[in-house]
């Protein structure tokens, strides 16, 4: 299933409140231990960069990034399950790069479950690598996953590369 019909690209924009409804039920089908209400409400209230990817009719997708000193951290970015494969992952990935390099963020860090194929290529093509493994770092139906810790040194010359 498509987002919308034709080219349409959908516009990034800042996550409100009135969205963290929309966004749970998009984390509830995407992932099986998803965020809660309050984790979203905390990220808002701290101000981390919350952004949706909406389409004009409905959003489909949502990042989260902490930013300190010359380091950020995706915390998430996700897309719903009947739109992915389909660029919309890029296309947040491509607004948090571009976010910050110009608030001057010179590493990016994010935690992967190792099962997260898509996700893994996702970053990879972007210049992540693998820093490190965070033993049982996620909730999984038998018990816990570990993380890979990837990271990409020169944001910016991956926020150049669109």
């Amino acid at each position: 299933m498509s987002a919308e019909p034709g080219n349409f690209r959908p516009v990034v924009r800042p996550m409100e409140h009135a969205d963290i409804d929309t966004v749970l039920e998009i984390e509830g089908a995407a992932y099986q231990f998803p965020w809660s209400r309050q984790i979203f409400s905390d990220c808002l209230m701290a101000g981390y960069l919350s952004s949706v990817l909406d389409t004009g009719s409905r959003i489909i997708g949502y990042s989260i990034l902490s930013t300190a000193a010359a380091e950020a951290h995706i915390l998430n970015l996700c897309i719903e399950p009947d739109c992915q494969r389909q660029g919309y992952g890029q296309q947040m990935l491509d607004h948090l790069l571009e976010y910050a390099d110009a608030v001057g963020v010179e590493r990016m860090f994010l935690e992967v479950r190792p099962s997260n194929d898509a996700a893994i290529q996702l970053y990879e093509n972007a210049g992540f690598v693998q820093l490190g493994i965070r033993k049982s770092y996620y909730r999984a139906a038998e018990g816990r996953e570990d993380a890979l810790v990837l990271v990409l040194e020169n944001v910016s010359g991956a926020a150049d590369l669109e």
